[in-house]
């Protein structure tokens, strides 16, 4: 399976739910399930097809296809990796029908290692030519931080032998798997390790027991923020404008950050002539919609308001956050509720320490 496609072309027909996608698909199926099995034109038969129909529905989709076997097509659908998509993902292939001859399956899955063999750019990545080891730090004992050690790295060729061993990573471990339990990557040559190499078959098993161990320690750890104290701060930009900040700086003190290890952080853009301030209607929605957010992500469930930034017409609220799927189903409805009047946009990457505040623990 080594067909991928970024899906976003012009729209044609509107397709506006999973089932409507569905839909469409049954009526195609047959076409697109014989053009895969017999290696015909995938670009004008399948791709030019179902690439609009799933932007649609929404942008940010992949898919790779290829035979299972001699009577089943599978259809892969991806976030690329994308924190954000993943919920959405799962979701999909979840609503689809069964369909004679395909098997539906929602992000990258797990390889066995003997598998997975990418060759890229004159490299080859596979159990042979990669090896790992971990990097301990003093003071953040949950974060897992890799060192990958592949055999001919060449320094030139740097970016190319980056691309393929993450594809690698992907491929052997899982879509999910490499965004769930890995923290940070870095990729270097014999030449430069550090410590004991160990094979890469290993990493899986190294990896389910550290994700082990970070479960049972914070499965029930919760922060209620009800009697938190907030600070405030104030600065002046280059040009001359004010940045004002709130922030929790109660729970920056907390030892159970970990916990909450996925940072959503929000921008909201805002017109006006205020030197970058909101005036105070464009200040009341921007309260209203931080209000609509912490009533879907409550504290005891698992997402921490941890404040916000307003400067140069942005607004910028984050929450330290238990899980990635709720807050992306929760800020995808708040983008279409105000699309029309403020311009939403957010993030969700992992950070367990929640090193995206720092500078509020400095001052």
């Amino acid at each position: 399976m080594n067909f991928i496609k970024n899906l976003f072309s012009k729209k044609t027909e509107a397709i506006k739910s999973y089932e409507d996608f569905w839909n469409w698909f049954r009526t195609n199926e047959r076409p697109f399930f014989n053009v895969i099995k017999n290696r015909g034109d995938f670009e004008e038969v399948f791709f030019d097809k179902l690439s609009p129909k799933l932007n649609e529905l929404k942008q940010g989709f992949f898919y790779l296809t290829g035979m299972v076997d001699e009577h089943t097509c599978e259809l892969v659908i991806t976030a690329d990796g994308t924190v954000r998509n993943i919920v959405f993902v799962e979701e999909l292939v979840s609503s689809a029908p069964k369909i004679d001859g395909w098997k539906f399956t929602a992000l990258k899955p797990t390889m066995d290692i003997k598998g997975v063999d990418i060759q890229m750019a004159g490299h080859k990545f596979n159990s042979e030519s990669l090896s790992f080891y971990p990097i301990e730090h003093v003071g953040y004992p949950d974060e897992i931080d890799l060192t990958i050690v592949y055999s001919d790295y060449i320094e030139e060729n740097k970016n190319n032998i980056v691309v393929g061993t993450n594809i690698f990573l992907e491929n052997y471990l899982g879509e999910l798997e490499l965004v769930e339990t890995i923290d940070s990557i870095s990729i270097i040559g014999k030449d430069n390790a550090e410590n004991e190499l160990i094979p890469i078959s290993k990493l899986k098993d190294y990896l389910h027991w550290r994700q082990k161990e970070f479960i049972e320690r914070y499965k029930d750890t919760r922060r209620d923020t009800e009697n938190d104290s907030y600070s405030s701060y104030s600065a002046t930009l280059e040009n001359g404008n004010p940045a004002f900040a709130m922030i929790n700086s109660d729970v920056l003190k907390w030892e159970s950050k970990a916990s909450h290890p996925w940072i959503l952080s929000i921008e909201i853009k805002y017109d006006g002539e205020n030197n970058g301030m909101p005036d105070e209607d464009t200040y009341s929605l921007l309260g209203s919609i931080e209000d609509k957010i912490m009533e879907d992500l409550k504290d005891f469930e698992g997402y921490i308001n941890i404040g916000r930034e307003t400067a140069e017409n942005t607004r910028q609220i984050y929450f330290a956050c238990r899980d990635f799927r709720k807050p992306s189903k929760t800020l995808e409805q708040i983008k279409s509720t105000y699309s029309n009047r403020l311009n939403i946009d957010y993030d969700i990457y992992k950070d367990k320490y929640w090193r995206t505040f720092n500078r509020y623990n400095q001052v």
